[in-house]
């Protein structure tokens, strides 16, 4: 408790001595632990808190009182900071729809946890602050202006990292069948399978029109609750602006399900690149429309989809709502553009979870292919040069495309995009709990342990 009190101290300290340069503030050991108790802890907290707010968990922030609801507990940064002392991350939504990311701080042992301090992190994505570990494994707050690139979740030129896709299977009363990505080589990533931990063998089905590879699983009831986990070894390079090697870009203006030619998307695209010269010119102002048009809002329904109808009229949505609209729009100017999805790996550490999967999409103009990130130019703004024409090194590719067609197929028709299990038990669609995790490949140079 007095450690508590006195890191409190510091922290009024530093904010009042040292607010002009708000990148030395106090430490915080942080190692990489989740633990069930952290989670109920916070749960718990945010029950009690919401009984007493008529509904809400009420929180100030810029002289104005929230009004929130429990979205997220992120599992992967809940940790263990001391004796006693915890610290936990969660997504809070508010009555407005925006998402608030709280940083919460608590002291206790198990069942009787109190929080000792409540920080709002991010709000739609977009960080007020940054944590950066130094080289005693402790970790500190920094300003998100002027932060470097590692801290921002950029990761230049190369990275290397062992990456562990894990699904637990639900209770399966019925034969069932499973589709899963398999990451492929390419120019811009060298992935090796590891291990497969499975209760079947898989087949490795290929996916023709993108050049896809899915791994799939006949499942029986005996099966029920066993985990499925695969380990790779990845290779990724930076993605820059790089030349078309196919010479069919045209078959990349086709609509899918969820992304289709309308009016609508005809006529918005074309005020927005009115007056614009050249295709480059074009992608660049749908890119920022994009970004002024959407927030990043992961809450109600209808999300998550790469819907771009909806995406257009809620003008919320995460990475797949995003760049769905963005790639609409492209096509209804005639600029072909492609969609991919797998997971961005943690730059500001080294090992541990990953919150989910991620996407990206990629434009062509005057025979080369420009990789764009449009949620992620979103949350910071200080990049949303550097993701016009790059993806960093950090992070791995699972699938290509949308409406992907494999056979077996599922019952539910194409498959949208593949990032988590496709799961169907009996012919209805079913529930793996998903997890990602990964650990960077280190070498040592000049005695000082750094990423390859």
């Amino acid at each position: 408790m007095k450690m508590r009190v006195f890191i409190s101290k510091i922290i009024g300290i530093c904010l009042l001595l040292l607010s002009c340069n708000p990148n030395e503030n106090v430490y915080h050991k942080i190692p990489s632990l989740v633990t069930a108790d952290i989670q109920a802890g916070i749960e718990q907290h945010i029950e009690k808190m919401s009984k007493l707010g008529d509904g809400f968990f009420k929180l100030n922030f810029e002289n104005k009182e929230l009004n929130l609801k429990l979205v997220k507990v992120h599992t992967e940064y809940l940790a263990n900071l001391g004796p006693n002392e915890h610290f936990a991350c969660v997504d809070l939504a508010s009555t407005d729809g925006f998402v608030y990311d709280v940083d919460f701080f608590l002291e206790g042992e198990p069942g009787k946890m109190n929080v000792t301090e409540t920080t709002i992190h991010k709000t739609n994505g977009q960080p007020l602050y940054l944590w950066e570990q130094k080289d005693d494994k402790t970790w500190h707050r920094v300003s998100s202006e002027n932060a470097p690139s590692e801290l921002l979740g950029v990761i230049n030129e190369k990275d290397s990292f062992e990456f562990y896709y894990k699904a637990t299977l639900p209770v399966i009363d019925e034969p069932a069948k499973m589709w899963i990505p398999l990451p492929i080589s390419d120019q811009h990533q060298t992935v090796t399978i590891k291990n497969i931990e499975s209760p079947v063998e898989p087949i490795i089905l290929e996916e023709a029109d993108r050049g896809n590879k899915i791994f799939f699983l006949n499942l029986l009831p005996e099966h029920s609750e066993k985990i499925i986990e695969i380990s790779y070894n990845v290779d990724r390079l930076e993605k820059n602006v790089y030349e078309d090697n196919e010479k069919n870009s045209t078959r990349f203006l086709q609509p899918s399900q969820l992304v289709p030619h309308n009016e609508s998307f005809i006529k918005i695209a074309q005020d927005v690149v009115k007056g614009k010269l050249g295709s480059l010119a074009k992608a660049r102002a749908l890119y920022d429309h994009t970004i002024e048009h959407m927030k990043y809002i992961k809450y109600g329904e209808g999300w998550g989809k790469g819907d771009a109808v909806y995406a257009c009229d809620s003008r919320t949505g995460n990475c797949t709502d995003f760049h769905s609209y963005f790639i609409a729009l492209a096509h209804a100017v005639d600029i072909p553009a492609r969609f991919a999805i797998g997971a961005s790996i943690p730059s500001e550490r080294n090992e541990g979870g990953i919150g989910g999967y991620h996407c990206w999409a990629e434009f062509y103009s005057d025979g080369m292919w420009w990789p764009i990130d449009i949620s992620e130019a979103d949350k910071c703004s200080a990049l949303s040069t550097y993701y016009f024409g790059h993806h960093p090194a950090n992070r791995i590719e699972f699938s290509r495309g949308r409406d992907l067609i494999v056979e077996p197929s599922p019952e539910s028709g194409p498959i949208n995009f593949l990032a988590y299990p496709i799961l169907e038990i009996g012919g209805i669609k079913a529930k793996a709990k998903v997890k990602f995790s990964f650990k960077r490949i280190l070498i040592k140079k000049s005695d000082k342990l750094v990423s390859i």
